[in-house]
This record gives structure tokens, C-alpha cells and sequence, in this order.
């Protein structure tokens, strides 16, 4: 089994993917669960900005996973990016009734 991947463009042309760009990704991704953790590990810190921080993270760390580890960067991933948005949006408004509802 060989450790670089050929993926195709709409030009027809292959490109080759290398496992370079894996170990960036990971390495990243440890990088940002590090920075997490330090934080809470810190306890110096205030606790509106804690989780905001907390909640920041998270969010770059979705977008890095979708974009490098599920390949969403690459063409022809429209619906299902469409398909996360959309699910997203549900999910975030249902969340919003239900603080609304219980604040009301």
C-alpha cells in the first residue's frame, strides 16, 4: 500500500496528496486540544472568557477537521457542505427555542 494518494480535479488531472499534509493537519489538531486544555489547566482565567475561548477553539477546530480531515477543501463537496450548514442552522435555532422557552 503506498503512502501518497492520487486525487482527480475537474480537469481530469491527478494531483498527488502526500502524507505531509496529514501530519501538518495532526499536528495542528494537537496544537489547538493543547491550547484548550492549558487554558482550563491555567484557572487563572474568567469564566465568560474561558468558554468563549473553549467554544472559539472548538469552532476552528470543526472547520480544520472538516476542511483537511473530511476533505471539504476540495471540489465537489458542495452538498454536503450545504447539508452541514443547513444542520447547523437547526440545530442552533432549536437550541435557541429552547433557551427562549425556558427564559420566557
Amino acid at each position: 500500500m503506498s503512502s501518497q494518494q492520487h486525487t482527480s480535479n475537474a480537469g481530469g488531472r491527478h494531483k498527488l496528496e502526500g502524507p505531509r499534509n496529514h501530519y501538518v493537519s495532526y499536528i495542528i489538531s494537537i496544537i489547538l486540544t493543547m491550547l484548550a486544555f492549558a487554558a482550563v489547566l491555567y484557572g487563572g482565567l474568567d469564566r465568560s472568557f474561558l468558554i468563549l475561548f473553549m467554544v472559539g477553539l472548538a469552532i476552528v477546530q470543526i472547520i480544520f477537521q472538516l476542511a483537511y480531515w473530511m476533505h471539504m477543501k476540495d471540489k465537489g463537496h458542495l452538498m454536503p457542505i450545504v447539508g452541514l450548514l443547513f444542520g447547523g442552522f437547526v440545530a442552533l435555532t432549536g437550541v435557541a427555542a429552547a433557551v427562549y422557552w425556558m427564559w420566557w
